[in-house]
């Protein structure tokens, strides 16, 4: 890389009058830093997001998710779920049980609505008070209560008495209709989870279990002292680092946040503006992340749709040059790559996906797609690897849309 100038200081924001975002005014652009390479960025990106160089064992799954700062949630399991595979792809095969206990065991860890549903380290309790806030102001979500205070204070009472309790022991999650026609005591809970009285700590059987938020999160984090904007500032930081480079785009879409209160606090974030090569709108890095050797060893694995490397689609086009999309949600007849197809990571690139599945102790690649040859035998490894972990022995292809690529990968699985 090469140095280009000087920060600035003074940056100008593009808060409106009423909050709302705003593409009239945009900040004006910094001056970089340093000149990166779209190579560059890439491996900035891996090493950041812990998948390339030497993994960090003895931290284990607790060290990824502080590292990250959010391992997003979804209820969808195949291989297995999405936040027992973030830790896989960066550690290797893990022990699953090993993952759950480090998500939910103790006071490590809290449920809460960053990217979307995540597992976030409990050090960032005090982060999300803007939020919290901002839900308490509004009154409401999306489910109305009838009758609110009266549900909310029988909550209370119920984790007061009873301590930590899932919706079904609190009363029932359901009024027995579809999933979303919650009980009162489910919208109850689930408003104070929302507004910090109630926290999530852990789940069983895949149930949050909910629990007093001043009993279960540590006193000396147990606070909404921090302002709005100092959240949001630790936030941005907190995104960069996880990121290594990152757009003021990408900044805001790490937790979610409005473009307009990425650019309230970048100045004072510590990450410093970079020009990548290749990239349209500027960049802020983590001066750590540029300071380091951004070489090492590349893992090769199959990786979640919801992987954090991979959950912003721009980001990774941009990066990656990699088009993915999540097709769980589309009609089986309109699937290109198929249900849960997962992107291959190997080598620092992307080099294909799979739509696995299992049948008995055999994984099945329902679907797979491969960027050439030499893909071919980092599928397979991974594969194998994947198969291995969720105490499968045989590996079985059923569809590739190369029939070459197709014979060298059952070659390579044989």
């Amino acid at each position: 890389m090469s140095v280009a100038g000087s920060r600035v200081t003074g940056m100008t924001t593009a808060a409106t009058p009423n909050g709302r975002t705003s593409t009239a005014r945009t900040p004006a652009t910094p001056r970089p830093e340093a000149e990166l390479s779209a190579d560059e960025a890439r491996r900035l990106a891996l090493r950041a997001q812990g998948l390339l160089g030497a993994p960090d064992r003895r931290a284990a799954t607790r060290g990824v998710l502080r590292r990250l700062g959010a391992v997003q949630l979804d209820t969808i399991s195949v291989l297995a779920r999405s936040h027992e595979l973030v830790p896989y792809a960066r550690l290797g095969a893990v022990g699953r049980e090993a993952v759950e206990e480090a998500y939910w065991s103790g006071d490590h860890a809290f449920e809460y609505w960053s990217h979307a549903a995540c597992i976030l380290p409990v050090e960032e309790w005090p982060l999300f008070a803007f939020r919290r806030r901002a839900l308490r102001a509004r009154g409401h979500r999306w489910h109305v209560m009838q009758n609110s205070e009266r549900s909310c204070a029988a909550v209370r009472a119920r984790l007061e008495a009873d301590g930590p309790l899932t919706a079904a022991e609190l009363g029932g999650a359901r009024n027995g209709g579809e999933w979303w026609d919650w009980s009162e005591t489910k919208i109850a809970v689930e408003w104070l989870l929302d507004t910090g009285e109630v926290v999530c700590t852990r789940r069983r059987g895949w149930k949050r279990v909910y629990d007093l938020a001043r009993r279960a999160v540590p006193d000396a984090l147990f606070h909404d002292d921090l302002d709005d904007a100092e959240c949001t500032r630790r936030l941005v930081a907190q995104a960069g680092a996880a990121m290594g480079v990152a757009t003021r785009a990408d900044l805001a879409d790490y937790h979610r946040l409005r473009g307009e209160q990425v650019d309230a606090v970048i100045e004072g974030t510590g990450l410093v503006p970079v020009a990548v090569a290749g990239w349209s709108k500027p960049a802020w890095a983590d001066p750590a992340a540029l300071a380091e050797d951004a070489r090492g060893r590349h893992r090769t694995t199959l990786l979640s749709p919801f992987d954090s490397l991979i959950w912003d689609r721009p980001r990774t086009e941009r990066i990656f040059g990699f088009t993915h999309r999540l097709e769980a949600y589309v009609p089986k007849a309109k699937r290109v790559h198929g249900y849960f197809a997962m992107p291959l990571l190997t080598g620092g690139r992307l080099a294909g996906r799979v739509d696995p599945a299992r049948e008995g102790r055999t994984l099945v690649a329902r679907q797979v797609s491969l960027e050439g040859p030499r893909a071919v035998e980092p599928m397979a490894r991974a594969l194998r690897e994947a198969a291995e972990w969720v105490g499968c022995d045989a590996v079985r292809v059923e569809r590739c849309d190369d029939a070459r690529l197709a014979a060298a990968l059952v070659s390579a699985l044989g």
